[in-house]
């Protein structure tokens, strides 16, 4: 059994007992809950992010100090039109960041799960908890965006419950004939996100499944035989990460503590998460494989 299917497994596990637990356990404190988790996303989740100078490296031939500028503020202005999107069109954003995240996450099964399978599974974590969580739900989405056009997204969240669980459970059907693993893997989020709370199941499959599955095939990516290769890959976008997280807390001052957190969190996610697919769909739609070994 290779790395990514031994971290599948290990998640899985993980998620069947948070959920298990969920359901036995009570709350923390919702501020409380709110920064742990958030922390977790910033400490856990984002890293694999920051390793995206390594693709663009590799895809663009990035060399001399002018090369890796012109990335820069390339990156940066896609970004940019991120937190511009939140600010004049928060609905747009909204719907915009749930439907790249989707397409995004639907990049983690392994080779061979069809395209629809990998749309439920990518969509679940965001959708299956408007069962629930359903005013939860519309309380962090009014922390990012505002009360109305969180009012507008959080009922068709509901709407598609019951629609993509069976959709879901048909995926988990399909690739159990095929690779029992995916199908656990399909299974594990899917009760994640139907009984944990719903930040609780973003964290841990963002932190547990997307980016360590992102991680792992960074490092095969790479060639490497030393995983600190990737920390000093990550080192720079991180400090820029923690500065930029900095400076947004300073200009968001004015705004309650738990909506300042959700906006810095997510906002700077949905920022990320553009310029980073724009590199690693690429990619990953050419099967993880380097240039170099395709010649």
């Amino acid at each position: 059994m290779n790395a990514e299917r031994r971290q599948g497994l290990i998640f899985g596990c993980v998620a069947c007992l948070a959920a298990a637990a969920s359901g036995a356990l009570g709350r923390f404190p919702p501020q409380l809950e709110l920064i742990v988790l958030a922390s977790l996303i910033l400490v856990l989740g984002v890293p694999h992010g920051a390793m995206d100078t390594l693709f663009a490296q590799r895809l663009y031939g990035l060399k001399t100090a002018w090369d890796w500028t012109r990335f820069t503020v390339g990156y940066l202005a896609l970004a940019g039109l991120v937190v511009a999107a939140w600010v004049w069109a928060p609905t747009g954003f909204l719907v915009g960041f749930l439907l790249i995240s989707v397409a995004h996450f639907s990049g983690d099964p392994a080779e061979g799960t069809p395209w629809i399978s990998r749309i439920l599974y990518g969509g679940a974590v965001l959708v299956l908890p408007a069962w629930q969580y359903r005013e939860e739900m519309t309380g962090l989405f009014g922390q990012l965006v505002g009360p109305e056009a969180a009012g507008a997204i959080t009922p068709v969240l509901g709407w598609l419950v019951w629609p993509w669980a069976l959709g879901l459970l048909v995926a988990i059907g399909e690739s159990s004939v095929r690779d029992r693993l995916t199908a656990f893997e399909i299974a594990a989020v899917g009760i994640l996100a139907f009984v944990a709370p719903p930040l609780l199941a973003f964290t841990l499959f963002f932190c547990g499944m997307h980016g360590a599955r992102h991680i792992l095939r960074a490092f095969r990516y790479s060639g490497r035989d030393s995983w600190r290769f990737l920390g000093l890959v990550a080192f720079l976008p991180m400090l820029g990460v923690g500065l930029a997280s900095a400076a947004a807390w300073v200009f968001l001052k004015d705004a309650p503590l738990d909506a300042r957190v959700v906006q810095i969190v997510f906002v700077g996610l949905a920022a990320l998460t553009v310029p980073h697919m724009v590199l690693v769909e690429r990619v990953r739609l050419a099967g993880w494989i380097r240039p170099s070994d395709s010649r």
